[in-house]
């Protein structure tokens, strides 16, 4: 039985292999990034973030804008504090139109986030993040852009269906083409699933995800849930860091009886968007991402899309100190 069940297992992982090897879109060197995050209604949007500009500072990224998915008016500020906070406040910062979903948690930790590192920006106006896509997207060259979603479909909607103007005489899905070269998204569930991401605007998702004209690699619900991080990050000082200070101010407050540590969703899509996701996870497709119009979806081997997924590859807490050594990378 022994035998069986290890010949069973090595045809699962050469099968694995076999298909992974079409993951080549998303292997790029330093990637251009728009980040597009919902960072309110829970809270790994902070470890996503903070991995994105310790990866930036590393010269292994360009963070060319950041955008809120979520119309809720903490959210724009809370982008803008952590952009701040890791000395980019030049960074454009985009708010979601009021047609996105517009909540954040119970426990209010983007409204006091603000409020004690940045309060001046609760007060600052940020433009739409469909003038921030347009207005960044059509300065680039072509081919170059990687976007990364750890929210709502709700702004690249609005691009999908943006019409010229004055800084691309492209509509939405002609720019998209012509300067977005893949789209990471933190969606899904694989083979199946109904994810909170997908579902929260499941209009905007069932026609952007059959829309999209370039490759897209998503890291689905269930990548992220085992792997759990925050601890480490939490037990720095958090008088003068964000990092800290919202993980530790989360983890205690999020759920009734606090947690230890919290899945990293929203993680492991920033750092397949920035390095090889083949050097962490296994890389599966091409195939169609198919989304109902309830924000259901599931996953057809068969589909003529460029769409891709990741499977686990490493013990969970291998990728998980990974995450957390770059949340801990300070300014």
């Amino acid at each position: 039985m022994k035998t069986s069940f290890f010949s069973i297992g090595m045809c699962i992982a050469l099968s694995i292999l076999a298909i992974s090897t079409h993951a080549q879109p998303f292997k790029a060197h330093k990637p251009k990034i728009i980040f597009d995050t919902d960072m309110g209604p829970d809270y790994d949007d902070i470890g996503a973030i903070s991995i994105l500009h310790a990866l930036a500072a590393k010269g292994e990224c360009e963070i060319l804008a950041t955008v809120a998915s979520d119309a809720h008016p903490s959210i724009a500020p809370t982008i803008a504090t952590f952009n701040q906070y890791f000395k980019h406040p030049e960074i454009p910062v985009g708010v979601a139109s009021a047609n996105a979903p517009s909540f954040t948690a119970d426990n209010h930790w983007t409204d006091s986030l603000v409020k004690r590192f940045a309060p001046a920006l609760a007060q600052q106006k940020f433009p739409p993040a469909v003038t921030i896509y347009r207005q960044v997207l059509a300065a680039q060259p072509d081919q170059s852009v990687t976007i990364v979603t750890v929210g709502f479909t709700s702004n690249l909607r609005e691009l999908l269906q943006s019409a010229a103007d004055q800084y691309s005489p492209l509509a939405g899905a002609a720019l998209i083409k012509k300067k977005v070269k893949n789209w990471v998204a933190m969606a899904g569930g694989f083979p199946q699933g109904k994810e909170f991401n997908v579902v929260k605007d499941s209009s905007a998702s069932y026609e952007v995800f059959s829309k999209w004209p370039t490759p897209i690699l998503f890291s689905g619900f269930e990548i992220g849930l085992p792997i759990v991080t925050g601890s480490q990050v939490a037990a720095q000082n958090g008088k003068d860091n964000p990092v800290a200070w919202g993980y530790a101010y989360n983890l205690r407050t999020y759920t009734a009886n606090g947690e230890q540590n919290r899945p990293s969703w929203d993680h492991t899509a920033v750092l397949c968007a920035v390095r090889d996701p083949e050097q962490y996870f296994y890389v599966i497709g091409p195939g169609t991402f198919e989304v109902k119009p309830d924000g259901s979806n599931q996953w057809n081997p068969s589909g003529s899309a460029k769409h891709y997924f990741l499977v686990h590859k490493y013990p969970y807490n291998h990728i998980a100190q990974e995450l957390e050594t770059l949340m801990q990378d300070q300014p």
